[in-house]
């Protein structure tokens, strides 16, 4: 037996108990939470002077949701429930999701996969899904920056730009109009001692490229945030509660810190309905503006007695077209009951199996490399004596 139960379970209990207490503390912070959402749902001047402020004087990294100003269309009051709109009558689907197998010192042969799947299906039209995928292989001096190897957030972020690339390759061919997804976020995110190099500036370039072809093309894309955590909305609700004495401690005070957004919109929208769209202040908003701005719904794809949140993150022309907003809304609610009561996009899952790299997968790729450099009359190492040992069936009993 690996793990001590008896100890654990009396930590269980421990859990549970201070679940409790947690619980009783949070009842009140929801109810202050809707109704600061309910005494600011149409503040909006008064919201966006609020979090200028912070960010120029107090808090310049504050992340946080705020109205969606600036675009075409009036913004949305805080508290609006928005019914779900009909489908389109047709329209071309685009999921795409990607896996990566990293490189490992343990290993014999240093290398990275990158795999990118993408399902194509029209909405209105019998023609079965069609399966792209997409497979880098990155190896020698390609697995090198100047601090060392490749770490696994850098090669997140080159899946991540694999995906959009793909989709937008893909969209150019596609008959319009296009709806496109992925699973995550839009916002192209890196650790932070990754975020101020040279790299990643040159990833998110090329990722900026890719939403721009999306856009000339008139395509709609999303970034699909299942079971968010985030408190966007709620953190906006807290800036604004605050007295003017208080916002040189803006960072330290968290009056509603037991709330999420999730549990907020699972009390307000009911099956279909999305939220607001907001817009998102955070310490990236200046390297995505215009039509790149970024902005978020939440989406109940439950049913009724079973709200399941989800957030969506659009750029700033999809957040700005009625149309194009109405028909993201209505094809993603749609995608979700396809999988039935653990609701979530069913494209997006397909996408998700066609790009798991399986440790099988991954060790033919290995062997691949090894049989290359043996033809080669070129040496291989072996595996490390961690990785060899731990290779090694069980021992579940000691010998006498």
């Amino acid at each position: 037996m690996a793990i001590d139960f008896i100890e654990v379970r009396k930590q269980i209990q421990e859990f549970g108990e201070i679940a409790v207490k947690r619980e009783q503390e949070a009842r009140p912070m929801w109810e202050k939470a809707l109704s600061l959402l309910q005494q600011h749902a149409s503040n909006t001047e008064f919201l966006h002077e609020r979090v200028r402020r912070i960010v120029r004087l107090h808090d310049p990294n504050l992340r946080c949701a705020v109205s969606a100003v600036g675009l075409q269309r009036p913004p949305e009051p805080l508290e609006a429930c928005i019914a779900l709109p009909p489908l389109p009558a047709r329209a071309t689907l685009l999921a795409a999701d990607g896996s990566q197998s990293n490189p490992s010192r343990h290993d014999q042969v240093g290398f990275c996969l990158i795999n990118v799947g993408a399902i194509q299906a029209g909405l209105g039209e019998p023609a079965a899904p069609q399966l792209t995928i997409r497979s880098q292989l990155i190896y020698d001096e390609a697995l090198y920056t100047a601090s060392g190897v490749l770490t696994e957030a850098q090669i997140a972020l080159m899946r991540d730009l694999n995906e959009r690339k793909l989709l937008a390759e893909l969209a150019s061919q596609a008959p319009p109009p296009v709806i496109t997804f992925t699973d995550g976020r839009m916002e192209l995110w890196g650790a932070p001692e990754t975020q101020a190099t040279a790299a990643f500036n040159q990833t998110l370039e090329e990722y900026k490229r890719a939403l721009r072809e999306l856009h000339s093309l008139g395509a709609i894309t999303a970034g699909y945030v299942d079971k968010p955590s985030a408190n966007l909305l709620v953190r906006l609700l807290e800036v604004a509660s605050l007295e003017e004495n208080e916002l040189e401690a803006v960072k330290k005070l968290r009056p509603l810190q037991r709330v999420s957004d999730r549990q907020l919109f699972q009390r307000l929208l009911a099956p279909g309905d999305r939220s607001a769209v907001f817009a998102i202040q955070s310490r990236s908003i200046d390297q995505y503006q215009d039509e790149l701005a970024l902005h978020f719904f939440y989406l109940n794809v439950g049913r009724a007695g079973k709200p399941w949140l989800a957030r969506v993150e659009i750029p700033g022309w999809v957040a700005d077209d009625t149309e194009q907003l109405n028909a993201l809304h209505a094809a993603l609610f749609q995608q979700c009951q396809i999988m039935g009561s653990r609701p979530f996009p069913y494209l997006i899952h397909r996408a998700h199996e066609a790009a798991v790299v399986s440790l099988e997968e991954k060790s033919q790729v290995a062997q691949m490399i090894i049989n290359e450099m043996h033809q080669r009359g070129l040496a291989v190492d072996d595996v490390s004596a961690k990785q060899f040992a731990k290779d090694q069936p069980l021992r579940t009993r000691c010998r006498r």
